[in-house]
């Protein structure tokens, strides 16, 4: 005999299985709800940076101006110094004439560098010859040095200037007062030079020449 079972009553034992599994499960979600934490994606969203927000900082490049550095000074003249007196090749001899004893001459100084050789000396019109010429013919013997029969050698320097006129007329060496005044009032008349040149330009040249004075 087969007996059959009731679907209720079977039903109503599962009934209770079910029950007990549904409050598992609900427990199992609330516990799981609790131990959930939430983070704020905003603080963590690279991706959403807005890079145009950012913008790019330009520095200006200055460029310093390099000035040139000054000229360097011009090399200063340099002025020959000779240790003894020019040598002179020629002498003047001066023979008796008479002149004026109170005759004064003007003599022009400075202090302006000069030369004493340069590349292109001073010429005088008519070369040496022609200057023995010149104070040969201009010079006069002192009367008062011829009465006391007074002979001797002056030395006179003197200047070129750049223009080539005579200045600084000078007694290097004198023997008397009125043989000196003479061989520089006579020195004074020169003519002008062609001026003496020093790279191309005009510069102040000293002589040295020797009048002698003699008697016959």
């Amino acid at each position: 005999m087969i007996s059959k079972k009731n679907p209720k009553i079977s039903l109503e034992n599962k009934k209770a299985m079910f029950f007990q599994i549904g409050l598992t499960i609900t427990l199992i979600v609330v516990l799981i709800a609790f131990e959930w934490k939430s983070y704020d994606k905003s603080n963590y969203n690279l991706g959403d940076l807005n890079l145009d927000d950012m913008e790019e900082e330009i520095i200006p490049i200055t460029r310093q101006e390099v000035k040139p550095p000054p000229p360097p000074p011009p090399p200063p003249e340099i002025i020959e110094i000779v240790e003894d007196e020019v040598e002179i090749e020629k002498e003047l001899e001066i023979e008796e004439t008479e002149t004026d004893e109170d005759e004064i001459v003007e003599v022009e100084e400075d202090d302006e560098e000069f030369f004493m050789v340069v590349e292109n000396m001073p010429e005088f019109p008519g070369g040496d010859l022609g200057l023995m010429k010149f104070i040969q013919k201009n010079v006069k013997y002192p009367a008062i040095a011829k009465e006391y029969n007074i002979t001797g050698k002056v030395y006179v320097s003197f200047i070129v200037d750049k223009q080539g006129k005579v200045t600084n007329v000078k007694i290097v060496r004198g023997v008397d007062k009125n043989l000196d005044a003479e061989a520089m009032r006579v020195v004074s008349m020169l003519p002008k030079y062609k001026p003496g040149k020093q790279r191309g330009k005009s510069v102040r040249v000293m002589f040295t020449i020797p009048i002698n004075f003699t008697l016959n």
